[in-house]
């Protein structure tokens, strides 16, 4: 296989199997949605405003038809906003804090801002960082691949994101969502008693580390 990089340089690499993962797109084709007019973005996205609603009056879209991270967890966040929409509620997706996980071996999760995104923004930020080979319980089951970086806002300490390799990631990264959720900062998550020995520990450990502070290094 030969491989080229943003920079035009090649490279040849000898495998038994290539997996092509290259993304996805709305399957939008057969749904005949010209003959009523809905309006589709350059991506056959359906085009929807805040509430989800369409340019046809009582035709709503979610999920991965629509623009945002195709999980089945955002669209399932969606569906429950247009309905409470529609009852005449008040529907919200906060779409800052959408986990999204990626199930390898070791696991890899993330919530909220990297650290790319962060510096095109100018925000200035902390990081913390904790080894997976730091973590007892890790240690003791043989699965101390990975580690977990948490950003935080250099002057709120509020978390920005959250980033994980390693065992149970997909787990773990719930813990984040609500505490993103709910504005808190590395401080309130690094004085938040966590169980020993559990892998939760290495969150309350990066957490200490964004100020310097792990225990455990």
């Amino acid at each position: 296989v030969t491989i080229s990089n943003k920079d035009g340089k090649q490279s040849q690499i000898e495998t038994d199997v290539v997996l092509i993962s290259v993304g996805r797109k709305p399957n939008t084709k057969n749904l005949n949605l010209e003959n009523i007019g809905v309006k589709l973005d350059n991506k056959k996205r359906v085009k929807v405003n805040k509430n989800f609603e369409t340019n046809i009056q009582n035709i709503y879209a979610i999920g991965d038809v629509i623009e945002g991270p195709m999980l089945a967890h955002k669209a399932e966040e969606e569906g429950i906003a247009v309905a409470e929409l529609i009852a005449g509620q008040s529907g919200h997706v906060n779409y800052n804090v959408i986990p999204g996980v990626i199930y390898t071996t070791p696991e890899v999760a993330a919530v909220g801002q990297t650290e790319e995104i962060l510096k095109e923004k100018n925000v200035k930020y902390k990081v913390g960082k904790f080894s997976f080979m730091a973590n007892s319980r890790a240690k003791a089951i043989n699965e101390a691949e990975g580690f977990v970086k948490i950003l935080a806002d250099e002057m709120s300490d509020k978390v920005l994101g959250v980033h994980l390799i390693g065992p149970h990631a997909g787990e773990l990264i719930a813990e984040m969502a609500v505490a993103m959720e709910f504005g808190a900062s590395a401080e309130d998550i690094a004085r938040t008693c966590h169980a020993h020995p559990t892998f939760s520990e290495a969150i309350k450990e990066a957490a200490l580390s964004v100020d310097k502070r792990a225990i455990h290094s």
